[in-house]
């Protein structure tokens, strides 16, 4: 039976994460990958970001970014966010994604988070449905404000 291993990404992780970040339609990090991760990595356990992948038989086939944010509301406890969710398109529909984002939420109950938010593009409507199954619900307009063109 293959099992599937969530872990904390490792730099030996990054061409793989670049690949899949790809499959975002992202930029796959030209030159600045490895600073990235290592600010991501250099937080600590009880981190304030944590880049994760899933890993099946020795390969990486998803990865996403659990961030804990400080806050001043909701008696100060923290909210979590989750950024750059996915699975190797190969590897969809068996359950990687789910464990993953159960993973996250784990995590972020643990820090004593009060929620839990990610966001998704409008047109990725088979990630709503998704994210949907799961648990999340569509309860506010997401707006961006770009920074750097990508």
């Amino acid at each position: 039976m293959l099992m599937d291993m969530i872990r904390d990404a490792t730099s030996d992780d990054l061409p793989a994460l670049v690949r899949l970040l790809g499959q975002l339609n992202e930029t796959a990090w030209p030159g600045a990958h490895r600073a990235a991760s290592r600010r991501v990595r250099g937080c600590g356990r009880r981190r304030a970001a944590a880049a994760l992948v899933v890993e099946r038989d020795g390969a990486v086939v998803g990865t996403a970014v659990l961030v804990i944010v400080p806050n001043l509301g909701h008696d100060g406890a923290p909210y979590a966010l989750i950024e750059n969710v996915v699975v190797d398109e190969a590897a969809r529909g068996a359950g990687h994604g789910e464990r993953l984002l159960r993973y996250m939420i784990d995590e972020a109950r643990a820090a004593g988070c009060y929620k839990v938010v990610l966001t998704s593009r409008k047109s990725r409507q088979d990630a709503h449905r998704f994210y949907e199954r799961i648990g999340f619900t569509a309860t506010s307009e997401g707006f961006r404000h770009t920074l750097i063109p990508g």
